[in-house]
């Protein structure tokens, strides 16, 4: 299938890209630029198109982002530390992120004659972002059937939905992911802090996958503690 990868440049979307240019016609990346303080990742998105020698384009949506407010990724907000399923990463939820960036997604693939739109949602996020649960997943093909009737047939493709962070490391190291050229950390300082929800999923995942982390942390060992209270579940 000729498909359109959305790729933000962190370690799932980079695995997804890599895998879909391995099982089917990878047509372009696509990125947004939606107001985010971590902005930096959007550099390794271009840095995987290039490396996979496909058009990257990123779609401005820092109209609609200032208005999304009350996020740390955001705001002028502090980035909670610790695991997921804390209920201070509440604060990380940008309102409906996922679904303004599919729909235009969609959009996009239907007028280039795409078959199909790729997303790195993953398990791992189903316990504060309900816009990445199979539920969210299934709905919104359903909505895009109702909304490309006549005009074109995309599917969304969602590998990672039901699996969780190791997974995707071992299908990222399977499809020959570069993993240091991947960006994770919600502070978007020099290098990954370490300490913020998606530092420590990352980190566990290598560790839980058995895959060697070539990641440079500020502090390397907080995932340890942030993650020995905690057990994942998904959400469906």
């Amino acid at each position: 299938m000729r498909t359109i990868v959305i790729c933000s440049g962190g370690l799932d979307s980079v695995s997804l890209a890599h895998r879909i240019a391995a099982e089917h016609e990878l047509v372009g990346l696509l990125s947004f630029d939606y107001g985010q303080r971590h902005r930096k990742e959007l550099d390794f998105a271009a840095a995987c198109a290039h490396r996979l020698g496909v058009p990257h384009q990123i779609i401005d949506i820092t109209g609609i982002g200032q208005h999304l407010t009350g996020s740390a990724l955001t705001d002028d907000v502090e980035v909670p530390d610790g695991h997921y399923a804390e209920e201070t990463m509440k604060a990380t939820v940008v309102p409906n992120r996922n679904a303004i960036m599919l729909a235009i997604a969609f959009g996009l693939a239907s007028a280039q004659k795409a078959d199909a739109v790729a997303v790195a949602v993953h398990g791992g996020d189903h316990f504060i972002y309900p816009d990445c649960r199979p539920g969210f997943i299934d709905a919104f093909q359903k909505m895009q059937d109702e909304a490309l009737e006549g005009y074109g047939t995309v599917q969304l493709l969602a590998p990672y939905v039901n699996v969780p962070k190791a997974a995707i490391v071992t299908d990222g190291a399977k499809h020959g992911t570069p993993f240091g050229e991947t960006w994770s950390c919600y502070k978007g300082g020099a290098r990954h802090c370490g300490r913020c929800g998606t530092c420590v999923e990352r980190r566990e995942a290598f560790h839980l996958a058995g895959v060697d982390d070539p990641t440079a942390y500020a502090d390397p060992d907080f995932w340890r503690a942030a993650t020995s209270r905690f057990s994942a579940e998904e959400v469906r």
